[in-house]
């Protein structure tokens, strides 16, 4: 599936996400946003959800974008659209350490997803998620190979990493796990999954971590875009170049 969400900071001086496409606009700045969710080529139905949204939240305006990029049904980027900015922002310590509550929250929404399990079915997704605060700090959190991008002055800055089984094999070998390398396949967590980080996937959650990394920047007038997009858009990109 390809999905992508990104916000324009050019004028500086959450549904269901199936197939489908949307946009909006910051209630006191300039800053845009749109988004667009196609289904591709395979047998199985849509399993992406976005967020993209401006909300009022305890005297600040907060942009909160997301893409959840799910595998083996739909469930669990079902419940990360619903659950996880709202597990973030109860962290009491949002707003003096983002970086600490964020990873809190990321964990601890997947402990609830596990811990729901078989309810919430043997899927898995990865999540992107970027947190804008008055227009002027972001807060970009990444667990798998969804990215974000920021454009400053036409020039690409990865805000994310990707969480690939070949970057992270000790990690999953340290857990009991092991990595395939099958010809003509990418690299899979016991030959399986091709991320070594995501959320749910309870056959596998020994050999797996759901600890986000988590970069910031501020945005200014020489802010182009941030964009957020599944690996299939990227993958789609990196070939046509």
């Amino acid at each position: 599936m390809d999905s992508l969400c990104c916000f324009n900071c050019s004028e500086l001086a959450g549904g269901r996400s199936s197939r489908g496409s949307g946009k909006g606009r910051s209630h006191y700045g300039g800053i845009k946003y749109g988004f667009s969710l196609v289904k591709g080529k395979a047998n199985h139905p849509m399993e992406d959800y976005h967020v993209a949204k401006f909300v009022q939240f305890q005297g600040r305006e907060l942009g909160l974008f997301a893409i959840f990029d799910g595998h083996l049904g739909d469930s669990v980027p079902a419940y990360l659209q619903k659950h996880l900015f709202s597990n973030i922002l109860k962290e009491e310590d949002f707003w003096t350490d983002p970086s600490r509550s964020i990873a809190k929250a990321y964990e601890r929404t997947d402990q609830a997803i596990l811990s729901h399990s078989p309810d919430l079915g043997r899927g898995g997704s990865t999540a992107v998620t970027a947190i804008l605060v008055n227009g002027r700090l972001l807060w970009v959190a990444n667990v798998g190979d969804s990215r974000g991008v920021l454009s400053r002055r036409g020039k690409a800055i990865q805000m994310t990493v990707d969480h690939e089984p070949n970057t992270e094999r000790g990690s999953i070998e340290n857990r009991g796990g092991f990595v395939s390398n099958m010809p003509g396949d990418v690299a899979r967590v016991n030959g399986q999954l091709a991320v070594s980080r995501a959320f749910g996937d309870k056959n596998l959650k020994t050999h797996l971590r759901s600890d986000p990394d988590i970069t910031n920047a501020e945005i200014d007038a020489d802010t182009d875009l941030l964009i957020l997009a599944s690996d299939g858009l990227w993958k789609l990109y990196t070939l046509r170049f």
